[in-house]
């Protein structure tokens, strides 16, 4: 081939391999496979190492990067950069809403995920990439440009060959985060904090190989000049750069007015733990153009658009002190006492430390100034200490050798310390607040304080002690807040939770690892008490979703003779044996997994109820065992990642007559 035949191939090479990576990273439907994507990749890769003087700088090729600076140049915003003001409650909203219908604008809004990343500017010059540049100041920024050729999102060459600036987020996923600290922690260096800090730290790597290596992914949300291209409205802008070939976020929603904003807000806030990528709020933008010109913006901020931001997920106070609690299977678990602080709306001053090994791991010490967040938005724990904030004067962790309630030594299981007095009151206590607990046996009445001072009194001492509270009617309507009517429905409540379901009375007898789902499990396997309690260890171990771990538990807990007794009392107090649930063999549902998302018509409990009645599994997150997705109207993140991994999908009628037939 003569030069010209070379130039040309290398130009269709091009041409061909943008196209792959628009359909992979834009449209997320590939049309070939990755074996014929890396033939064409290292052809193109040849010829140019044969012929360098034919490449171009905007080649799909140069995205492993390689190119080192000695520092970053600086490039002016043809149009500043703004940033955006901030509301934190739903009256900041209704505030931000108010003051723009004030302008007698009927609004539309645009909400969008508000990326924990890195702004950035793009520039296309007849449709190839000319420079990238960061935020900066707002009105000066560095040039990023060799770094963000790296990014397999950032097309180096538009679907149409046309000048234009955008701009977006540069980020890293939480998988990516994942795997680079599990390779970091290999090698014996310090993990990465979080995804935002590495994501900017990678884009101002001075050598771009670095950044090529740190897999950097990116979101496009703003065109500054909309109308140069006809486009009247921000919705209409996002679809346009989709167009052109840059990934916008398939969260972004266009919503009618205060409702829209607040009920997009709720789902995002609930979908969030699931997301792929860390996101800080919300934000909300006015829709038509014409209108955000007439609001204008202030010197920092423009008018016609907010931020929504989540409440802080995690929030330093100090450790005053740690305590040991004993929890109704006997583990003793540090917990740390804190000053009192605000995290997601709660107001915290107790977290716990889990066991003796993840204290000493993080050197956890009383006086220590500590990172505290919601594990899964419910429990809270302490994360990392401020090291760098300690004075000498705290205290090391030691742990308890003894109950801190009967004062009887513990005995240590594998990371755990376990009270194994059979008398210990806090084990009791513990106990019977799990037995009358919501999913257990459904007590209504008997909370925590209530459980308690039953014990203190004497009232009841044991799981059967609820079953004889008739003996105590007098002197519980003498009690501070019991009244005659009131004792009668604590009465009812105990008679009435004799009916429950065999897998309720199991999880409520708090067998060690079997929770109400195991139990759900067991009670439709084995039917009854009996058949389950003469099981065998190879019976157990055969149920998918059980394992070695909770059948041997289970063979320890049916074989000590006390709790056989216990289970011989509450037969002869009436209380039920059985699974009343419905056993069916639906060959469709059975041994599958199932996702839901998004709103359906039916309760998603009931629909739950249904799925596991048949035979299948209902499980929280979406992976490739997933067998199906049930998909709702309003549907987060999941719906996406389901497309993504090819798992089937089903609509509410769909599974509806998969489990009718």
């Amino acid at each position: 081939m003569n030069k010209e035949d070379i130039e040309k191939r290398m130009h269709e090479l091009m041409s061909i391999i943008d196209q792959l990576n628009y359909e992979y990273y834009t449209l997320d439907s590939p049309s070939v496979d990755d074996s014929e994507y890396d033939r064409l990749m290292r052809e193109l890769i040849q010829l140019e190492e044969m012929y360098p003087e034919l490449a171009n700088p905007n080649s799909p090729t140069k995205r492993v990067g390689g190119k080192v600076n000695e520092s970053f140049a600086k490039i002016t915003h043809e149009l500043p950069m703004l940033s955006l003001s901030n509301v934190f409650t739903e009256s900041d909203i209704i505030t931000f809403d108010n003051r723009i219908r004030k302008e007698n604008i009927i609004p539309k809004y645009v909400c969008e995920l508000k990326i924990d990343g890195l702004s950035v500017s793009l520039k296309y010059k007849n449709g190839e990439l000319l420079y990238a540049a960061t935020r900066g100041n707002g009105v000066v920024g560095e040039d990023i440009t060799d770094n963000v050729k790296t990014i397999k999102t950032i097309p180096l060459k538009l679907k149409k060959p046309i000048d234009i600036e955008v701009r977006g987020e540069i980020y890293i996923s939480k998988k990516t985060l994942e795997k680079l600290n599990q390779e970091r922690i290999k090698n014996g260096l310090e993990p990465f904090k979080n995804a935002r800090n590495l994501a900017s730290g990678s884009i101002r790597q001075l050598d771009s190989s670095v950044a090529a290596q740190r897999n950097l992914d990116a979101f496009l949300y703003h065109l500054p000049n909309p109308l140069d291209y006809g486009i009247e409205t921000h919705y209409e802008a996002l679809e346009f750069m989709k167009e052109l070939g840059f990934v916008t976020n398939p969260n972004n929603r266009l919503v009618d007015g205060i409702d829209g904003i607040l009920n997009y807000i709720a789902e995002k806030t609930e979908a969030r733990p699931n997301l792929p990528y860390d996101i800080d709020g919300v934000v909300i933008k006015l829709n038509n153009i014409l209108d955000q010109m007439r609001l204008g913006s202030t010197v920092k901020y423009p008018k016609w658009a907010t931020a929504y931001k989540f409440p802080p997920e995690e929030v330093v106070t100090k450790l005053k002190d740690i305590i040991f609690t004993v929890g109704r299977t006997g583990q003793v678990t540090p917990n740390a006492i804190l000053e009192p602080v605000n995290v997601m709306g709660s107001t915290i001053s107790k977290a716990t430390l889990h066991n003796e090994e993840y204290v000493l791991e993080k050197d956890i010490r009383v006086g220590d100034y500590v990172v505290i967040i919601k594990a899964g938005d419910v429990i809270p724990r302490v994360e990392s200490v401020k090291y760098e904030r300690r004075t000498g004067v705290e205290v090391p962790f030691k742990m308890t050798d003894t109950c801190p309630i009967c004062g009887e030594p513990l005995v240590q299981k594998d990371s755990n310390y376990y009270c194994v007095n059979p008398k210990c009151d806090a084990k009791h206590i513990e106990s019977l607040i799990h037995f009358a607990s919501k999913g257990a046996m459904d007590l209504t009445g008997f909370g925590e304080n209530t459980v308690e001072d039953m014990y203190n009194l004497g009232f009841v001492k044991r799981i059967p002690d609820f079953y004889h509270l008739e003996k105590y009617t007098n002197e519980l309507m003498l009690l501070e807040g019991f009244g005659e009517k009131s004792v009668q429905n604590l009465l009812k409540e105990v008679e009435e939770s004799k009916k429950n379901s065999l897998e309720r009375l199991l999880f409520a007898l708090g067998i060690r690892h079997v929770g109400l789902k195991t139990a759900t499990i067991l009670a439709r396997k084995f039917v009854d008490m009996d058949s389950l309690m003469n099981a065998s260890l190879e019976d157990l171990n055969s149920i998918p979703d059980i394992g070695s771990i909770i059948a041997k538990s289970l063979k320890e807990y049916f074989s000590d003779e006390e709790n056989l007794k216990l289970i011989e009392e509450l037969k002869d107090l009436g209380l039920n044996m059985k699974y009343l649930g419905k056993v069916i063999e639906n060959a469709k549902i059975k041994d599958k997994s199932f996702v839901i998302t998004g709103t359906l018509n039916i309760k998603r409990d009931e629909l739950k109820d249904m799925i596991i009645t048949n035979g299948g599994k209902v499980i929280e997150s979406v992976s490739r065992k997933t067998d199906y997705l049930v998909l709702g109207e309003n549907p987060g993140s999941k719906y996406e990642k389901a497309k993504l991994l090819g798992i089937p999908i089903l609509n509410e009628e769909e599974i509806l007559d998969m489990l009718e037939n």
